[in-house]
């Protein structure tokens, strides 16, 4: 193992719109899909909320993720948003930290008819996928809200600047 005084992703050559699109800032929700006969995961910061009947979550995908696959074969999802203390999980399931024997065995999910929920999240929605669709480089992906559960988000995850903070304080 290898350690690097500067960020190993750091993009050598700065696309302005990326470090705009950072400086937005958000939530950071771990999005997961599958069944027994296989589960993905991603973390996405890119995504909205469109009340109405249905209400529906809007999402920018990596369209070479293995979620983005897995969204398209079963068509439900989870969709949680993390706390301060799942930092980790999220570098993990997004690609950028080492996840010995994968994502899923670095905490608990239990199965739900949307898919795997991480058992330590107190808000997530189950979603079913509506429309796919290209953007720029990612895929959008339009998903009706099936289900709701809001529970105390005591110090939510904020993504803004490539770096992770306490619901926005740090």
């Amino acid at each position: 193992m290898t350690i690097h005084s500067e960020h190993p992703f750091l993009d050598p050559e700065p696309d302005p719109v990326r470090r705009w699109r950072g400086r937005l800032g958000g939530a950071v929700s771990l999005w997961t899909a599958g069944d027994a006969e296989g589960r993905a995961g991603l973390t996405v910061t890119s995504l909205m909320v469109a009340n109405g009947e249905p209400a529906r979550v809007l999402a920018l995908v990596d369209p070479d993720s293995d979620l983005a696959d897995e969204l398209v074969r079963t068509r439900r999802a989870v969709v949680q948003l993390l706390g301060w203390a799942h930092r980790d999980l999220a570098d993990a399931f997004a690609g950028t930290a080492p996840a010995p024997g994968g994502a899923f065995r670095m905490a608990d999910f239990e199965s739900t008819r949307w898919g795997p929920r991480l058992v330590t999240a107190p808000t997530w929605a189950g979603v079913a996928l509506e429309t796919t669709g290209d953007v720029g480089w990612s895929t959008l992906v339009t998903c009706t809200v099936e289900h709701v559960e809001a529970g105390e988000d005591e110090v939510p995850l904020v993504h803004r600047r490539g770096r992770y903070s306490r619901g926005g304080q740090d």
